[in-house]
């Protein structure tokens, strides 16, 4: 097969005008006007809103280009586009196409008819995704759950946040959005290879299931489970969702025209596996396993099948694997239901974030930019990442670093806090999706489970009549979720564990947000308004849901305010605070811990401590909890603009104090401390410290593959950080375990003036350290830390406190710097820190004790 890229030669105007000008493909409307100095930045300031108008015109994408006689000599030719954002009429050379109304699938068309030589003209006209949705909505209305979203969202299969939500803008941007590709076709292709995996002592056998499409055939011919060149396939025939019927007559018919198929296998060290003749499975002896980051390696194995007649190859396709089994494994116990990743027969304690589009400037996105996201996620611990239902299927480039990097991705399906009418047309639309999508996507190591909807059966069951404006739609929810999806999979992807909502109990509106069974989103803390400390109170056997908002960097804020916008309460700070009123509700959460910043860059100092804390003591109890709890997945990895958010990433990548805590709290050997009788803003300040019952009870969680020897040390100390009592033990901790230790008391201790420092030594070295108070921040009666730090060379530094200094965090002038470690308690002395990123310059320090 023969492929040119079209990607060269394009232009863009409003529809209206008459005036071009250059176009990018890939691409979108807003980069193309940024580029030709057309609009300003959509994110400065409160630009969003006149960027907003512009959605609300129709545009042309145009482009001319020329075939050569070797493509035009083929048997046929395909025009394909890899994704269209998304209300579009496509024409070749005047003459209409086809009409394109959904952006997560594949358009594709035949023209070989319509091409020539010289001078082909290609347009796409794309209708303003404004207009389209609010003249679907005015007619026949239909509920979307974000109050940030813009009405009638959900008639378009778009990425619903591109709409709004509540840490994202109303930026619905247009255009190419993935590759445009002319390919040259002879005899048949490929439609797609399917491969499977059974798992034996020392041994693995893959499966392989092709697809292949003839020319002139009305449907598709599969070859499967028996032979590649026409021999039985020990199965009779069998119609499938796309017109494929695979038995013996599919193999004789390719065999009539000449076809066969040529499939090998690549070992990472190179070796070459190939089937026995005339059969399409294989055996892999001494498999290299693939595993999640933190419990193994990630080899991975290419694939690749070749459609040939006699010795020509007509087409391939080339994948990498990893061999694995994965799965969800769901059992009774004393609790209740399990629900936990189980790769290669172990059960995985998950330890991620949910990841949403890294931009809504859709070409922004860039392999390198997505792979160096998601390898932070892996360098703080993370084993899982969520693509949430409200975005866009990720892009080939994010399941092949997953991969590499060992993240297990739970997908969502692209569908989120919306009712839909399953119309005949939608329902055609969305098949289609499914199965590109399907198809594309699971062959990855990285692929964990596929998920029906986010939280749209936990809104059902808790008011259906609210959100059903149509008797139909309540029994089209159980339609898509319950009946189309699973069908496809059964068909598509069968090895894949699926779930039919997020979250869910296991689907029919069975109790979806139950903390003993299934997963669960859990929001009583923020949403809620609850302390932090309403974490200890549950069990959750997987939360994939669950955080805490704060502002970004002050060098991010800079990027999109002047400085009399610098105020939290700003109109600009707010227009980059989507969630309603959080700015204040950050601030309620703040006085009750901190005394209150006596300036903007304290504020947001103090902000990502909040969130910091706030999902350690969440994590933390969680871990302690294994077997119980399984998973701890926090909203959110990233953001799509700067704005103030549950990120812990950034919009400029700048990590905020809660990727740090996680890269101490999601160590695969981390000790942690329950304490008890803290004074909090709910306690009587004048209260005795013996009233209070104080104690603490330290946990050792291990979460590797290996049972870990350690030792144990805690302090008593008072603010200065002279010790007044200590301790120190062994302990033995087996693999993928917590154990606790026995609870001290320390009645004696001193509410507002003593704190414990721990930490967990192996092999004399500190893996894991904190230190915890007995009442909140503001109250206690710190020390000045005099702190200091100075640079060692390059890629050093050296932190030095005269007294105990809590979450001193270290940053250079223009906050590039990324360190081994920041945001850390500190007993008086000095820590030396590596420095992975940025340059030591114009350093500043600072901790809790400055907040004032």
């Amino acid at each position: 097969m023969e492929k040119i890229v079209l990607k060269d030669n394009w232009r863009l105007r409003d529809a209206s005008e008459t005036e071009w000008i250059p176009g990018t493909v890939p691409g979108s409307v807003y980069q193309d006007y940024l580029n030709s100095g057309r609009m300003e930045d959509p994110y400065w300031r409160a630009n969003e809103e006149q960027a907003l108008e512009l959605m609300k015109r129709d545009f042309e994408y145009r482009t001319v280009f020329d075939v050569s006689g070797e493509m035009l000599s083929h048997d046929e030719v395909f025009l394909h586009f890899d994704g269209i954002d998304t209300v579009a009429d496509i024409y070749l050379n005047g003459q209409r196409l086809g009409h394109a109304d959904n952006m997560h699938r594949i358009w594709e068309y035949r023209v070989k008819e319509l091409l020539k030589e010289d001078g082909n003209e290609l347009s796409v006209r794309i209708t303003s995704p404004v207009n389209y949705i609010y003249g679907l909505y005015e007619k026949d209305p239909l509920i979307v759950g974000s109050v940030d979203a813009m009405r009638g969202c959900s008639y378009l299969r778009k990425a619903h946040c591109m709409y709004g939500w509540d840490w994202g803008p109303r930026l619905p941007d247009a255009g190419i959005w993935r590759p445009v590709s002319l390919l040259g076709v002879d005899r048949a292709r490929l439609d797609n290879v399917y491969v499977t995996q059974k798992h034996e002592a020392g041994s693995v056998t893959l499966d392989f299931r092709a697809d292949i499409e003839v020319l002139g055939a009305e449907r598709l011919y599969r070859l499967e489970g028996g032979a590649a060149d026409g021999t039985a396939f020990g199965k009779e025939s069998v119609k499938t969702a796309d017109g494929a019927v695979s038995g013996k007559k599919d193999a004789r018919r390719l065999e009539q025209e000449g076809l066969t198929l040529r499939i090998t296998v690549t070992s990472p060290d190179g070796s070459v596996w190939m089937p026995e003749a005339r059969q399409m499975s294989l055996v892999i002896e001494n498999p290299q396993l693939w595993w999640p980051n933190g419990y193994g390696e990630q080899p991975l194995y290419t694939v690749k099948a070749e459609l040939c007649r006699e010795n020509e190859v007509l087409d391939v396709w080339e994948r990498r694997i990893g061999l694995r089994t994965m799965t969800v494994v769901r059992e009774k116990d004393q609790w209740g239901e399990c629900f936990c990743h189980e790769v290669n027969g172990v059960r995985i304690f998950a330890m991620g974030a949910d990841y949403i589009p890294e931009d809504n400037i859709l070409p922004r996105v860039t392999p390198e930019r997505t792979r160096d996201l998601l390898l932070q996620a892996k360098n703080a611990h993370f084993n899982c990442v969520r693509v949430w239902g409200g975005g866009h299927y990720p892009a080939d480039a994010f399941w092949d670093a997953c991969d590499e990097l060992g993240l297990i991705v739970w997908e969502d399906f692209m569908f989120a806090c919306c009712i839909y009418d399953l119309t005949e047309d939608f329902e055609e639309s969305i098949r289609a999706e499914f199965i590109d999508n399907i198809k594309r996507i699971r062959h990855h190591a990285s692929l964990g489970l596929w998920c029906g909807n986010n939280e749209m059966e936990l809104f059902l069951e808790e008011n259906a009549a609210a959100w059903c404006l149509k008797p139909s739609q309540l029994s089209d929810y159980f339609k898509m979720y319950e009946y189309i999806i699973p069908k496809l999979l059964k068909e598509y992807d069968p090895q894949t564990f699926y779930w039919p909502a997020s979250p869910s109990s296991g689907g029919s509106l069975d109790c979806p947000n139950d903390e003993n069974r299934g997963d669960v989103h859990y929001w009583d803390v923020w949403h809620g308004n609850k302390p932090i400390t309403e974490y200890r109170k549950f069990f959750f056997r997987y939360v994939s849901e669950f955080g805490f908002q704060s502002f970004p960097a002050l060098k991010t804020v800079e990027t999109f305010t002047l400085p009399q916008d610098r105020n939290i309460f700003s109109y600009v700070m707010e227009k980059h605070q989507r969630n309603q009123s959080a700015n204040g509700k950050i601030m309620n959460y703040m006085e009750q811990t901190f005394l209150y910043p006596n300036n903007f860059d304290t504020t947001l100092y103090a902000s990502q401590l909040l969130q910091a804390e706030a999902m350690r003591y969440g994590v933390e109890h969680f871990r302690r909890n294994r077997g119980r709890c399984m998973g701890t997945i926090i909203w959110q990895l990233n953001d799509c603009w700067p704005v103030a958010s549950w990120a812990m990433i950034d919009y400029a990548g700048r990590w905020k104090a809660v990727q740090y805590y996680a890269k101490r709290f999601f160590a695969p050997l981390m000790l942690s401390c329950e304490e008890e009788g803290i004074l909090t803003q709910d306690t009587n300040v004048n209260a005795e410290p013996y009233e209070l019952k104080k104690s603490i009870r330290l946990c050792v969680s291990n979460e590797s593959m290996q049972g870990r020897h350690t030792t144990v040390r805690w302090q008593l100390r008072d603010a200065s950080g002279c010790v007044k009592e200590s301790r120190e033990e062994s302990l033995d901790v087996p693999a993928l375990e917590s154990r606790w230790l026995e609870r001290v008391p320390m009645q004696h201790a001193e509410t507002r003036r003593d704190y414990v420092s721990y930490e967990l030594l192996e092999n004399g070295e500190v893996v894991s350290a904190g230190s915890v108070l007995f009442c909140a921040p503001k109250h206690f009666e710190f020390s000045d830390p005099h702190l200091r730090v100075e640079a060692v060379g390059d890629d050093e530094l050296l932190v030095t406190a005269d007294a105990y200094a809590k979450s001193v965090e270290i940053r250079n002038a223009d906050d590039t710097m990324l360190l081994s470690d920041n945001y850390f308690d500190m007993n008086p002395g000095t820590r030396r820190l590596k420095v992975l990123k940025g340059a030591p310059e114009g350093l500043m320090v600072r901790s809790v004790f400055d907040i004032r």
